[in-house]
């Protein structure tokens, strides 16, 4: 596992000097087919740099990467998972919150998670059984115990506009709810601000298993708790996910049941 997590942080490390050293001189945006789901050279710069890295190491080991896809060649339960740019709209933007995300799945489990923020210079390394660190610190998830005094952060889907699943009820009722919602546009930095106990829960439906895998075992061992909406098991495939500090775990599940009958009063 150590091995794992250092060829990992060699690969996110090297794409967040692409992120930086290019900061501000994008030459190509481009949609991928849906509406606002960018993409930039930098993106793919910054994959090029992982999948040669992790390659080199690992050429028996199967990638599912984000401007790649699943590539061919490889049939092996240890699967990478791997966002280059998670935040592309923000960093097309110039508003700087991006991070770069590499998972490892072991017969379809996380096992390995390494998140790394340039912008911050904040390392986030977590590996089954090995805890989780910031910058080689451990973290540990909050200990805000009540949803009524929490903190929390979502997001929404590229498609919220044509959908009528589409999280915006659960983001206006749980503003009401809580402390406060936030929203960053990068589902694995949400991840990590959790893990380290800067946010207490977050919740995010149509992610894709490569914003999702290295932040997943971070939050666990960090001591949070992953799951569905409604509390059963995570399924990655869903792209649905509710992960909390594990002590607003169930009524943070239980308000976004009700959320949908909800409606607003001054």
């Amino acid at each position: 596992m150590e091995k794992y997590l250092d060829i990992a942080s060699e690969a996110a490390l090297a794409a967040g000097t692409i992120i930086l050293d290019n900061w501000g001189k994008i030459e190509t945006i481009e949609e991928k087919g849906r509406s606002g789901d960018l993409v930039t050279e930098i993106d793919r710069r910054a994959e090029t740099e992982i999948l040669k890295i992790i390659g080199r190491h690992f050429p028996e080991h199967g990638i599912l990467a984000e401007e790649s896809g699943k590539l061919p060649g490889t049939d092996s339960e240890y699967l990478w998972a791997i966002d280059p740019l998670d935040g592309t709209t923000n960093y097309a933007h110039g508003y700087p919150v991006s991070v770069v995300s590499i998972g490892l799945l072991i017969a379809g489990i996380a096992a390995v998670g390494v998140i790394y923020n340039p912008f911050r210079k904040e390392l986030f390394r977590a590996a089954r059984g090995l805890g989780a660190t910031l910058n080689r610190r451990p973290i540990h998830v909050s200990r805000t115990s009540e949803l009524e005094k929490s903190l929390l952060v979502t997001g929404f889907a590229y498609d919220r506009c044509q959908t009528p699943d589409n999280n915006y009820a659960e983001f206006c009722y749980l503003t009401h709810l809580t402390q406060g919602v936030r929203r960053s546009g990068s589902a694995a930095k949400d991840l990590t601000d959790v893990a380290c106990g800067r946010l207490d829960g977050y919740w995010e439906r149509g992610i894709n298993p490569w914003d999702l895998a290295a932040g997943i075992i971070l939050i666990e061992e960090a001591g949070g708790k992953i799951s569905a909406y409604d509390e059963s098991p995570f399924l990655i495939e869903t792209g649905r996910i509710l992960a909390t500090n594990g002590q607003i775990h169930t009524p943070l599940s239980q308000a976004l049941q009700k959320a949908a009958s909800w409606s607003f009063q001054f």
